[in-house]
C-alpha cells in the first residue's frame, strides 16, 4: 500500500498564454497604432471620473481630427497611410503626461483624455501644443517631405456632459466647427453646436423628402452680352421651397448635400433639367449660346462626372458646345493631376469650362495655363463693391487683362446697376 513512485505530467501553456495576451490587447487596443482603443477609454474614463469627482477636478476630452488625410491614402496608397498615422501617434505621444490616454478612435481620429483639469483653458493649451507638434514635415521613406495639420473639439465633463458618449459627441460638434472656421484649429463645445447639429440633421430629413417628391426647382439667371444687353444664356441654380419653412438658400442646403453625399443625385438632377430646359429653348428658336452649370467640389470626385455628362447629353439631345460647367479654384489646387485628367475628359466631349468665383482663391496664372479653361467669373464681391471700393475695382480690372492675355471670356457675377455695368 505504499507509494513507489510518481508519474509527472506536464503541458506547455505558453500558446495559450500568449493567445490570451493577444486577445486581450486586441479588445482594448488599435492594432495599427498599438493606443488603447474606445472599449479601454471608456474603462479608464470611468476611473479617472471617480478621481475627478473625490477631488472636485475637472476632466477634458479632445477629438482630434486630421485635415484632408483621404488625400494621403487616395494619392500615396494606404501603406503610406498607416506609416504616417505611426508617426503622427508617436509625436502626439511625446507631449503628453503620464497621466493622459490617447486613443485611437477610428480611420484619422484620434481622442484624447486629460485628467486633473482645473480651468478649461489647460485643455486649449495641451491642443494647441498638440497642433504644433504637426507643423515640422513628416519624413517617411523616400517620399517629399509631407506636411499635415489637424482640428480639435473640446469637452470638458461635468459641464458638457457627464459620460463619454456624450463627450463625444459634444467633441466631434465641436471638430466640425473647427473644421468649418478653417482647419488648423481649435474650438471648445457650446450648447448652441448641439441646435446646430440637430437642425442641420432635421435639413438632411427635408432635403432627402424634397428630393424624393421633386420639390426643388432651377431657376435661370441670364447670362447677358456686355456689349448690346442680348440674352446670349442663363445659369442653372437650384431652389427649394420648403412647404413648412418657406424658401430654404442654397448656402443652406448645398453643404448638407455635401456632407451627406446627397450631392451626387442632387447635382445629376440639375444637369439633366438644365440641359433639357437648354434643349427645349433651342427647340423653340430662342438665340441662346450657353446653358451653366455650378459642379460642387464633393460631386467633382464623388462621381465618374465626365460619363454623368456624356449620358446627360445623349439623353436630352443638347449638343455639347451649349454646355458650360463651373468649377471652383479648390478643385484644381487640391488635386491637381487627378483634376486635369477630369477635366481633359469634359473637353473632348466638347463642353465649356468655366472658373467660378475668381479672386476669392489662389487666382494664379500657373494653374490657368494649366488647365483647359474657357471662363473666368468675377466673383460677385468685387463686382458688389466696384463703384464704391478702388481695390475691388482694381481686381476686376486685373482679372480682366488676365484674361485677355490668356484668351479667355471673362464674366462679371451679379450686375445689378447700370453703375456696374
Amino acid at each position: 500500500g505504499e507509494t513507489e513512485r510518481y508519474i509527472g505530467v506536464f503541458t506547455d501553456i505558453s500558446r495559450i498564454r500568449d493567445a490570451e495576451a493577444r486577445a486581450e490587447f486586441v479588445a482594448y487596443h488599435d492594432i495599427l497604432t498599438r493606443l488603447p482603443n474606445r472599449t479601454l477609454l471608456n474603462i479608464r474614463y470611468q476611473h479617472a471620473l471617480d478621481r475627478a469627482q473625490r477631488h472636485g477636478r475637472k476632466l477634458a476630452l479632445l477629438i482630434i481630427d486630421l485635415d484632408l488625410f483621404k488625400n494621403i491614402n487616395d494619392s500615396l496608397g494606404h501603406e503610406f497611410g498607416d506609416r504616417l498615422l505611426l508617426a503622427i501617434s508617436e509625436r502626439f505621444r511625446s507631449r503628453l503626461r503620464d497621466e493622459d490616454t490617447l486613443a485611437r478612435l477610428h480611420g484619422d481620429e484620434f481622442a484624447l483624455l486629460m485628467e486633473d483639469v482645473e480651468v478649461a483653458a489647460d485643455a486649449a493649451v495641451l491642443a494647441r501644443d498638440l497642433l504644433r507638434a504637426l507643423e515640422p514635415p513628416f519624413r517617411i521613406g523616400n517620399a517629399d517631405d509631407i506636411y499635415i495639420g489637424a482640428s480639435v473639439g473640446i469637452s470638458v465633463s461635468p459641464d458638457d456632459g457627464s459620460d463619454l458618449a456624450t463627450l463625444l459627441r459634444n467633441a466631434d460638434a465641436a471638430v466640425n466647427l473647427a473644421k468649418q472656421q478653417g482647419r488648423k484649429t481649435l474650438r471648445f463645445y457650446t450648447e448652441s453646436l448641439t441646435t446646430q447639429a440637430l437642425e442641420r440633421m432635421s435639413l438632411e430629413s427635408r432635403l432627402r423628402k424634397a428630393m424624393e417628391l421633386d420639390q426643388l426647382t432651377l431657376h435661370y439667371q441670364p447670362l447677358i452680352d456686355a456689349r448690346n444687353g442680348a440674352v446670349i444664356g442663363s445659369e442653372a441654380l437650384a431652389r427649394w421651397f420648403d412647404p413648412e419653412h418657406g424658401m430654404i438658400a442654397p448656402i443652406r442646403f448645398i453643404p448638407v448635400a455635401e456632407d451627406s453625399g446627397l450631392i451626387a443625385p442632387l447635382g445629376a438632377w440639375v444637369l439633366h433639367t438644365a440641359c433639357r430646359q437648354m434643349k427645349d429653348w433651342l427647340d423653340a428658336g430662342r438665340p441662346l449660346r450657353s446653358i451653366a452649370v455650378n459642379l460642387s467640389p464633393r460631386q467633382f470626385f464623388l462621381q465618374d462626372v465626365p460619363e454623368l455628362v456624356r449620358q446627360t447629353l445623349a439623353d436630352t439631345g443638347l449638343d455639347a458646345h451649349f454646355l458650360e460647367l463651373e468649377i471652383t479654384e479648390g478643385i484644381l489646387i487640391e488635386r491637381g493631376d487627378e483634376a486635369v485628367a477630369i477635366l481633359n475628359r469634359l473637353r473632348e466631349l466638347g463642353v465649356r469650362l468655366s472658373i467660378d468665383d475668381f479672386g476669392t482663391g489662389y487666382s494664379s496664372l500657373s494653374y490657368l495655363k494649366r488647365f483647359p479653361i474657357d471662363k473666368l467669373k468675377i466673383d460677385q464681391s468685387f463686382v458688389r463693391d466696384i463703384t464704391s471700393n478702388a481695390g475691388a475695382a482694381e481686381i476686376a480690372s486685373t482679372i480682366i487683362a488676365m484674361g485677355r492675355s490668356l484668351k479667355l471670356s471673362v464674366l462679371a457675377e451679379g450686375v445689378e446697376t447700370a453703375a456696374q455695368r
